[in-house]
């Protein structure tokens, strides 16, 4: 196990979530009774990673508020013998030790990224989006760390989507490789990416998700990688240039196509959809939720 240390971009405004978002981070949004930021430290956690990095901006605080001891809450639910909500609480302070970093521009993922150089250093490390929860039983770091291992360079998660639905996401040119003994997911190397494109100009269906192994390299390309895409500077476009450097620079990137279950809190609607599904998983609301949608879903009109 070679990746101890992950990074996760927090900083945006979390436009498409207002008004709730006015005041509360949207990272901070409860999926059933969880925000949705702890879902992704849990993911981090489990899969061998103790040292998290949150990139932050203004009015975030209570993120760090989160993932803090809260004397007085804990204190009460004591002396109430709440034991099970006690231990809810205690559960995100105990998870990892958790840094913060203000990116204080809105300059795009790539410079997120960058904001971590001085506390990543020149070590690997991963990369998760809050946007997108991968469901804890079908685990997919793990898989992209194992491949950055075997491989050297950087990793990527790939999912196949609609090929209408490419220009909302980094896109990837890939050629197939041989998979370790072990290996989950199908493993691909790629060739080349290409940040929002037109369906038309699309490499193939498979976009960039929001996990990544990055080799610390891609920090001297961030530094000379200009605005792209909205002006911003963009995460693929380091990837792209890193795709065709030579490994012993630490050039090289790979991917995981994943197939797994992943829930999308990017939006108002698919993040309605996560809520649903994995309170529908649950094993202590499942059966009881799932039965009043068998009694609600048939009085709906389309």
């Amino acid at each position: 196990m070679t990746i101890h240390k992950a990074v996760i971009p927090a900083a945006g405004l979390g436009t498409r979530f207002l008004p709730a978002t006015k005041s509360t981070p949207k990272e901070m949004l409860p999926v059933v009774d969880k925000p949705a930021i702890q879902y992704v430290v849990e993911e981090a956690v489990a899969a061998g990673i103790d040292d998290v990095l949150m990139i932050t901006g203004r009015s975030k605080r209570t993120l760090a508020d989160h993932f803090d001891a809260a004397p007085e809450l804990e204190a009460a639910l004591e002396k109430k013998g709440d034991l099970d909500r006690l231990a809810a609480v205690r559960a995100s302070t105990d998870l990892a030790d958790v840094h913060y970093v203000r990116q204080g521009q809105p300059k795009g993922l790539g410079h997120a990224v960058l904001c971590a150089k001085n506390h990543v250093g020149d070590q690997s490390f991963a990369v998760l989006l809050g946007d997108d929860l991968i469901d804890a039983r079908d685990p997919l770091l793990p898989a992209m760390i194992a491949l950055q291992e075997r491989t050297g360079g950087s990793v990527v998660a790939l999912l196949e989507v609609d090929p209408a639905q490419v220009h909302l996401y980094g896109c990837a040119a890939v050629e197939s490789i041989a998979g370790g003994d072990e290996a989950q997911y199908h493993e691909v190397r790629v060739t080349g990416l290409v940040e929002k494109p037109a369906p038309a100009d699309a490499p193939s269906n498979l976009a960039v998700i929001g996990r990544y192994v990055l080799h610390p390299a891609v920090f001297r390309v961030l530094e000379r990688t200009a605005p792209g895409r909205g002006g911003e500077i963009q995460l693929t476009d380091a990837l792209a240039t890193l795709a065709s450097m030579p490994s012993d620079e630490g050039g090289g990137v790979h991917g995981v196509v994943f197939t797994g279950r992943r829930y999308d809190t990017g939006d108002r609607l698919d993040y309605l959809k996560a809520v649903v599904r994995i309170a529908s998983d649950r094993e202590d609301l499942g059966p009881e939720f799932r039965s009043w949608l068998a009694e609600f879903v048939p009085t709906l009109t389309v």
